[in-house]
């Protein structure tokens, strides 16, 4: 993947009321009051047919190009008519202005990956007004109505890429390269991994970098902090779609790119599960990744949306699909996907979605 600035920053409070206003102004149909229009065939336990609107946060990372791939497959499987995808393009206030698209062309459910879990409210809060049920994925929105979140656990994320560094590094310095903390995806893994090598490896010093998903800034701080500390002994990439690329050129340019094995070898952990990033463990580049799995949050983004929109509920609990449902503080649910750990051992197992894609 080329480098290239990919943005997944928070949403000022200014546009998100601008975005708000427009899209209340574009629904014709419906109040801006706290009155409730029409009411969607999900709460009436209809039975789930009608168009569904599938709203992607970006293009430009190959995790979610392969995402992309797999909604219209899984929409097929799981009998949902979904909509050409939306590409918001890392603009939460477009993100908003997508979902009033959406709403306006009639939509009878919204499957959606919110870019900044704060700002969404504002498409939920319409999407709710026009009774129609919105499913998450990937980031759990901090307040609004949605009748599933399908993500993995990012905090499992963190804590897999600390306990891999800590038994391969016993003492030194490790950077993680951090998400955009406006997500709480950013959040989970972030602090998961600070409070993971504090509390079990604490002769490991942790450096971070706040990169918000740019590859860009990834390449240029990674430059920066390695220039001041070249003893580094380990790096966490929480987006291997984002930051690998950036990262193996940024080592390669100062000539610390060793393979396994090769004295001054970096350890290098990620998160994604792109074919990319297990080229890069075959070669010897980075060490493991924590697959996040692209083909479930198609498949089961498609699952939920068809079962709100039939009006069914779930509870907290395992699933019959090696899962759990677990319910946030929030008091959303949110079905936590399994991602497994990828190393050299398993990296050619060919169950793992990044060895079904191109």
């Amino acid at each position: 993947m080329a480098v290239r600035t990919v943005r997944n920053g928070r949403i000022t409070s200014r546009a998100v009321r601008a975005a708000a206003v427009a899209a209340c102004a574009g629904l014709v149909l419906t109040a801006c009051g706290s009155t409730k229009d029409t009411v969607a065939s999900g709460d009436d336990g209809g039975d789930g047919n009608g168009k569904v609107g599938v709203i992607l946060p970006l293009l430009t990372s190959p995790f979610w190009q392969s995402y992309n791939d797999y909604v219209p497959k899984m929409a097929k499987s799981e009998g949902v008519d979904a909509l050409k995808t939306v590409n918001s393009n890392s603009d939460p206030s477009q993100q908003i202005t997508d979902i009033n698209n959406q709403l306006n062309q009639g939509v009878k459910g919204l499957v959606v990956a919110p870019l900044d879990s704060a700002a969404i409210s504002a498409g939920l809060d319409q999407a709710e007004r026009k009774g129609v049920p919105v499913v998450a994925v990937d980031v759990a929105p901090e307040k609004g109505k949605v009748a599933m979140v399908v993500r993995a656990n990012n905090v499992a994320y963190g804590e897999k890429a600390c306990e891999y560094l800590g038994k391969q590094i016993p003492s030194g310095k490790v950077v993680q390269i951090m998400g955009d903390l406006a997500s709480v995806n950013g959040r989970d893994r972030s602090e998961a991994f600070r409070a993971c090598v504090k509390k079990n490896y604490p002769k490991l010093k942790v450096l971070e970098i706040p990169a918000k998903w740019e590859s860009d800034t990834a390449a240029s701080k990674l430059d920066t902090l390695l220039n001041a500390n070249p003893d580094i002994k380990g790096i966490y990439m929480q987006a291997g779609g984002v930051y690998l690329a950036p990262t193996l050129q940024t080592l390669k340019s100062k000539g610390m790119l060793k393979k396994t094995g090769e004295k001054g070898h970096i350890t290098i952990v990620s998160n994604d599960g792109i074919p990319q990033e297990y080229d890069a463990i075959r070669k010897g580049q980075i060490d493991a990744t924590v697959s996040q799995p692209a083909d479930l949050y198609a498949k089961y983004g498609m699952y939920y949306i068809k079962a709100a929109m039939q009006g069914k509920k779930f509870k907290p609990g395992p699933t019959d699909h090696d899962s759990e449902i677990v319910k946030l503080p929030s008091g959303i649910l949110e079905d936590q996907l399994p991602a497994p750990l990828v190393t050299k051992e398993n990296v050619d197992d060919p169950k793992l979605w990044g060895n079904t894609v191109g």
